[in-house]
């Protein structure tokens, strides 16, 4: 693993410190659409976890100490956590590994469990380098919206994701579809907030209607 010194995020605001935790295949500029609308009084961070080809093998637990080691490098002892999607995952697994770093938690579309293979593995499996901008944009499809994106959005997304070599793709999702859910390992402190989709938010994404597989 490199050093905590080498780890990348984006800083909105001053005050209370929120992280925001991206999903898997995409960057701290996902929340390029929520960082203008916060409060002044909030100081956001986002993170981007380590998605090149040099580290080391990619656990759950792996995932929640680059965070942690974030947060050291930061200068910061506690902080808010929202995780978007499996971000939220590993926010929860940061609150059951060390509560005492996580003042609250914002789940935003994120199961219980990610445990399974999803629908889609195979497509990850066979996924080589370079990974190219078609597949990182079919493979955007494959989690349902409950609102329109902008286009542009969209096409950062894309950028994002074809940055993202094969292996670390595959290798993730693995970590994250194999791990045990944090919530059967360990209690997660009060303060957590839920927002989800109106319908069937409990399920991950890959199992709502529309996605591939899904019942």
């Amino acid at each position: 693993m490199r050093p905590a010194s080498s780890l990348c995020g984006l800083a909105w605001g001053m005050a209370a410190p929120l992280l925001l935790l991206h999903a898997w295949g995409e960057t701290g500029r996902s929340f390029d659409r929520l960082l203008p609308l916060l409060p002044p009084g909030v100081g956001a961070r986002a993170v981007d976890q380590r998605w090149d080809d040099s580290a080391a093998p990619r656990t759950l637990a792996s995932l929640a100490a680059e965070v942690l080691a974030f947060m050291d490098a930061a200068g910061l002892p506690r902080a808010v956590l929202l995780g978007s999607s499996s971000g939220g995952y590993v926010a929860q697994e940061v609150a059951v590994a060390a509560p005492e770093r996580v003042a609250g938690l914002v789940l935003v579309g994120t199961p219980r469990s990610l445990r399974g293979r999803p629908a889609f593995a195979g497509d990850v499996e066979r996924l080589t380098d370079p990974v190219g901008a078609g597949w990182v944009r079919r493979s955007l499809d494959w989690f349902p919206r409950v609102q329109a994106v902008p286009p542009w959005y969209i096409d950062d997304r894309v950028s994002d994701g074809a940055r993202i070599p094969a292996r670390v793709w595959r290798e993730t999702l693995t970590a994250l579809c194999t791990a045990e859910p944090p919530t059967e390992s360990g209690g997660v402190p009060l303060g957590a907030g839920i927002a989800a989709p109106p319908r069937n938010s409990a399920r991950p994404a890959w199992q709502h209607p529309g996605a591939p597989g899904a019942a």
